[in-house]
């Protein structure tokens, strides 16, 4: 069912309006836990993927997909997660941006799955075809809030 979820995803990358130019993100980011998992994981590490379309001039909505993982301090799993999420863009200026990602965050350790809302607020700059970004990495289900203060890095390819 995982990789069904995930091989979707990526075809629904390829199929959607190929007559409107976007453009596509490659990134990564490394994080400091905090909220519940602070207290067994040590660092978040993952890697980000989206594809943004031009709704207006400053404004882009999109896809984004990725994988995060909280490392596990000794004698706890590390804790991974798969989101699906709705992307949203703002251009404050030419060098800087606000964005939101929103959407389910599939959730994987020591065998286990469960999910909950995703969601990764951030502020970018940007400097060509590249940004480095500053943001919280968060899923919340009830009664766990996995959380993390990133900072990242991703390259946009077609702009």
């Amino acid at each position: 069912m995982k990789k069904v979820l995930l091989v979707g995803a990526i075809a629904l990358f390829g199929a959607v309006n190929a007559q409107t130019a976007g453009n596509f993100k490659l990134g990564a980011h490394i994080g400091l836990p905090v909220g519940d998992s602070s207290s067994s994981s040590s660092v978040l590490i993952g890697a980000d993927a989206a594809y943004l379309w031009p709704v207006a001039s400053e404004f882009n909505l999109g896809l984004a997909t990725g994988y995060s993982a909280w490392i596990g301090k000794s004698g706890y799993d590390t804790l991974s997660m798969i989101p699906l999420a709705a992307a949203a863009e703002y251009k404050i200026s030419p060098q800087f941006s606000l964005g939101v990602d929103l959407g389910y965050g599939f959730l994987f350790s020591n065998g286990d799955s469960t999910g909950g809302f995703y969601f990764q607020p951030k502020a970018a700059y940007h400097f060509g075809p590249s940004e480095v970004y500053v943001g919280y990495l968060g899923v919340s289900k009830t009664g766990y809030n996995a959380g993390a203060i990133n900072l990242g890095y991703a390259y946009s390819f077609g702009q």
